[in-house]
């Protein structure tokens, strides 16, 4: 029953984006026109074109963590709120079933603002990547992707309403880019800010962009590589576990 039922609640979740216009043009606009804004500023500063790319593709990943959080973390809010959760769990669904269910939904979302932001990047700043390179960023994400689905899923259990979300963004998307090692080397934060960088996964995939960046490939750091996935098995797991019927 528990795959049936995971995919049932997919089905659900992909059918009722669709049905939802204005979050669909929210899903596509809001990433674009921030990677438009990004362009707008290293426009206007002094730092040459070759030496962009080392910022704005990290900033490219950071876009899509900080869409898919804010995104998912809402809407599941609201599905709590629209009761649909509490229906769900007296038909019988278990936690790991509907958070699986959920997960797999909006992994389409994932995919598809992975890759229109890597796709903006590539064009508006002429990046010049092959197709190996592309691809490999695209991986990485695309897991920052999905860890933020997690991520949101998480604190809409947390947070029961709509309301009590919005303490939850900052305290989540701002650290993420202060202590990610993007504009400043962790190593040079104090103790108390590289703890909170270790366990965001944006600081891993920085790590990971800047080697590709670099000239490099993904083999090369396997050890941030695999921070992620395993990153998101932790979140998704305390996600699943603090799923609850009630508030």
């Amino acid at each position: 029953m528990g795959p049936s039922r995971t995919r049932a609640v997919a089905r659900r979740v992909l059918k009722q984006i669709r049905r939802d216009r204005r979050f669909m043009i929210l899903v596509v606009a809001a990433p674009l026109l921030l990677v438009f804004f990004v362009k707008t500023l290293f426009d206007a500063t002094s730092i040459p074109a070759a030496g962009q790319e080392r910022f704005v593709v990290p900033f490219g990943a950071y876009i899509v963590h900080f869409a898919t959080f804010i995104l998912t973390a809402i809407v599941l809010v609201r599905e709590r709120v629209a009761q649909t959760l509490e229906r769900m769990f007296v038909n019988g669904y278990r936690q790991f079933e509907i958070v699986g269910g959920y997960l797999l939904g909006y992994t389409a979302l994932a995919t598809a603002v992975s890759t229109m932001v890597l796709v903006a990047l590539q064009l508006l700043f002429n990046l010049g990547y092959d197709f190996q390179r592309l691809a490999e960023s695209f991986i990485v994400l695309w897991l920052l992707a999905v860890i933020s689905l997690s991520l949101g899923i998480l604190v809409s259990n947390v947070a029961q309403t709509e309301g009590q979300v919005i303490p939850f963004i900052p305290l989540v998307i701002i650290p993420s880019f202060l202590f990610s090692g993007m504009m400043v080397p962790v190593d040079a934060l104090p103790g108390w800010a590289q703890v909170i960088s270790r366990v965001s996964p944006m600081y891993y995939a920085n790590q990971v962009l800047q080697d590709l960046v670099a000239g490099t490939s993904l083999s090369s750091n396997l050890g941030a590589v695999m921070a992620l996935p395993i990153y998101g098995i932790l979140i998704l797991g305390a996600a699943t576990f603090t799923l609850r019927e009630h508030s």
